[in-house]
């Protein structure tokens, strides 16, 4: 068991604990019942803001921004690079159509650099 500082800090760590139980429920469930899935998904967005934590980025990409629902490839969430002006990724949320682009240059530097160090020796 951690110590805590303050009282806050175990609000924080319990939120988090209860975010992740919720997305691994939302998970298991959404084959069998899509809306209880979507539910799971805005209890742990209403835990997060009320215990004024952050969503982990690895759950954050699985909720739509706009209509808060539960992203899975193929069925509530399309996927598509793309590599003109800027590389990104555009996620789009086939229930109310809303666009996510997250630039992927970064990742692309980096593969670069490996590239470049390992052809190099």
């Amino acid at each position: 068991m951690k110590n805590f500082v303050t009282k806050k800090d175990f609000i924080k760590d319990i939120a988090i604990q209860r975010i992740d139980i919720l997305f691994k429920m939302a998970e298991e469930v959404y084959r069998k019942d899509q809306r209880l899935a979507n539910r799971y998904v805005e209890l742990a967005y209403l835990i997060a803001l009320r215990a004024r934590v952050r969503i982990p980025k690895k759950y954050k990409y699985r909720i739509c921004k706009k209509c808060r629902t539960y992203l899975v490839p193929g069925k509530t969430l399309s996927v598509r690079l793309r590599s003109r002006r800027e590389p990104h990724i555009i996620m789009k949320c086939t229930t109310c159509g809303y666009i996510r682009r997250i630039p992927y240059k970064k990742v692309l530097k980096t593969l670069n650099k490996k590239t470049i160090s390992s052809g190099e020796s």
